[in-house]
């Protein structure tokens, strides 16, 4: 977190000319001024200047998906990112009952979020970033999902009963995937152009390890050594934008460790949330280093940052070398909030979905707005997660595709749930997935097209 001159300087940019409102999600379900960033913005300013921060502040605050659709939007290059990601972490302070001393001195706390609250908050932080740990879950999934258990307790409304929290998750979980074990090393194909690791990742690893599987393909295709560490973990992406900053920075140190030592000419993620919150170590290091007992963190951070690529971004830079076979479909592209708006890639993965014969890309309509996933936001905020998961389920059916396409696996499971919601079914696929069947010429059933 920056310090507090600079978060000054950061909110006197905003000169409130209103173009954040239309772009915002939650200014577009609510149209409250203080649910958009211009009014988050005035909020952080008040405490900087001495305000206490409310429980009615920090509920604002938890509203904000972090989707960097105002970053996008505003013509004066607003540092938004700076500015919720401090309030995130002066309201988990203030608000998680931890007695963790407040990083602003003058914020008292905001009152204890309900038991309830607190309860799930721990539960997804003691389980989702652990990959190990959530492995672990999906026997007794398969076996809920197998029996037809998990439908008819969603029937029941039992789980919302309980906990609106275990019922998103019942609702999200998609079918358990079969483990993959990757080896450490996939070695190029053809002449070798780069020395390439691979961030495996938690909920990829865990639920999507086909996708982690046709990365590392692609990559090997492409003329990659891809060098996967087994003793990565979790990069720190859902812990930092919850405002979880030891946290995130424990997770950042452990990861930078890691690639370090595998001496790779780059780290390529296959997930938006990651691959933001990585470009970030620096500046999530520099703000935590003082407490941390080895000096020299955020130079390290800088290093590692300066390495780490999207997969179509990494693509792109280096020019796809490896044959493309034909993809008869139409396919529709969704532009991740933590691809397009934080780490501004939008155009990489177009084209290199355009460059495949016979594949027919389309728009999905008002792309830009976020789908409700936002790492965990549709765990802790489901009824706004839903409703946003409904508009943009309604989008990806006027599209007209009966493949959409997505580089996030939150939103993956988003908007499947969305649709699955409407009775509704179009295949969802990561890029990687896409190229890598485009590459070895597989039919359109790996996609799940019949």
């Amino acid at each position: 977190m920056q310090d507090e001159d600079t978060l000054r300087d950061v909110a006197k940019d905003c000169v409130h000319c209103g173009f954040c409102l239309p772009a915002c999600p939650t200014y577009q379900l609510w149209a409250e001024e203080m649910d958009s960033p211009r009014g988050r913005i005035y909020l952080v300013s008040q405490i900087l200047d001495g305000a206490e921060l409310t429980a009615s502040a920090a509920e604002h605050f938890d509203r904000c998906l972090g989707c960097m659709a105002c970053v996008t939007a505003c013509p004066s290059g607003v540092q938004y990112d700076q500015l919720i990601e401090a309030a995130r972490v002066w309201t988990e302070e203030a608000r998680s009952g931890d007695g963790v001393p407040p990083a602003v001195p003058r914020v008292p706390p905001a009152g204890k979020r309900p038991v309830r609250d607190r309860a799930a908050r721990a539960a997804i932080f003691s389980l989702f970033p652990y990959p190990r740990r959530l492995r672990a879950l999906t026997a007794p999934l398969r076996t809920v999902q197998r029996t037809g258990l998990d439908r008819r307790l969603a029937r029941s409304g039992l789980p919302n009963r309980v906990s609106p929290t275990l019922g998103a998750a019942m609702r999200l979980a998609p079918p358990a995937a079969t483990a993959i074990r990757l080896p450490e090393r996939v070695a190029a194909r053809g002449s070798r152009r780069a020395v390439v690791g691979m961030l495996t990742g938690c909920v990829q690893s865990v639920f999507f390890p086909q996708v982690n599987a046709s990365t590392a393909r692609v990559l090997a295709a492409e003329g990659c050594d891809v060098i996967i560490p087994p003793g990565q973990g979790c990069c720190g992406a859902l812990s930092l934008h919850s405002g979880r900053e030891a946290e995130a920075a424990a997770f950042a140190r452990r990861t930078i460790t890691v690639f370090e030592q595998a001496g790779v000419d780059a780290i390529v993620v296959n997930s938006a949330g990651c691959g933001s919150a990585m470009k970030e170590y620096e500046r999530l290091l520099g703000g935590t280093e003082q407490s941390s007992a080895e000096p020299g963190w955020a130079a390290r951070a800088a290093e590692m940052s300066s390495k780490v690529a999207d997969l179509a971004e990494f693509l792109a830079e280096i020019g796809p070398v490896a044959p493309r076979h034909p993809l008869p479909v139409t396919a529709a592209y969704h532009d991740a909030c933590h691809l397009a708006h934080a780490q501004g890639i939008t155009k990489q993965p177009r084209e290199l979905l355009r460059a495949i014969p016979s594949l027919n890309l389309v728009e999905v309509p008002d792309a830009g707005t976020c789908c409700g996933s936002a790492g965990v936001y549709n765990l802790l905020q489901p009824e706004a997660a839903s409703e946003l998961g409904g508009r943009k389920a309604e989008a990806v059916l006027a599209a007209g595709a009966p493949l959409l396409i997505s580089a996030n696996p939150g939103c993956s499971l988003q908007i499947a749930s969305a649709l699955a919601e409407r009775g509704e079914h179009v295949a969802v696929a990561h890029t990687a997935e896409v190229l890598d069947a485009s590459i070895r010429g597989l039919p359109l059933s790996v996609l799940g097209i019949s």
